[in-house]
């Protein structure tokens, strides 16, 4: 429900991180908790074709970001939304509330991804990632300061307190007032 004078009535909550960190389990248990409405763009991109192709050597779908920014941002305007996602520099900051990088450690992290029955070069690629942090430069660099927040993932009980620090948050939430 979007106010009046078009200010958001819920927050929006963009979660990422390097695949295999938790974002869905997370996004998909604070949905829950919160009633807040839960989009996972992997699946969306998927669903409604937002997409240039797939990738045979990354085995992924090439994302159009215009079409996915396109058919979110309605959603998003009005607030009340946990998105799920593993890269972030391309969403407009003024969506988000909230940025959440969820980082895992590397062992736990091959762990996951071997299980996913990811190849060797994409499990490499995304070891990488988490070593040298770049979705956290990558949300540092796209949103304010005051808005990312980086959270250990490495298992349940790691889940549950990011889970319980959001829904306190999510509670707290207030916009900023104008000045």
């Amino acid at each position: 429900m979007v106010l009046e004078n078009g200010k958001r009535k819920n927050p929006n909550i963009l979660v990422t991180g390097t695949p295999g960190t938790g974002k869905t389990t997370l996004c998909t248990t604070l949905a829950e908790a919160t009633q807040l409405c839960h989009t996972n763009i992997g699946e969306l991109v998927k669903e409604k074709n937002l997409h240039d192709g797939w990738d045979d050597e990354l085995e992924c779908y090439i994302l159009n970001e215009d079409l996915v920014c396109d058919e979110i941002e309605d959603v998003l305007e009005e607030g009340g939304n946990i998105v799920d996602y593993h890269s972030c520099d391309f969403f407009p900051e003024r969506w988000f509330d909230c940025v959440v990088v969820l980082q895992t450690d590397n062992t736990i992290l091959y762990d996951r991804l071997s299980r996913r029955g990811y190849k060797d070069s994409k499990i490499s690629n995304n070891i990488e990632c988490e070593i040298f942090q770049v979705l956290l430069e990558e949300a540092k660099k796209s949103y304010s300061e005051e808005k990312v927040i980086a959270f250990k993932s490495d298992n349940i009980d790691d889940i549950s307190r990011n889970v319980a620090t959001l829904i306190d948050w999510v509670r707290n939430w207030s916009l900023p007032s104008e000045s």
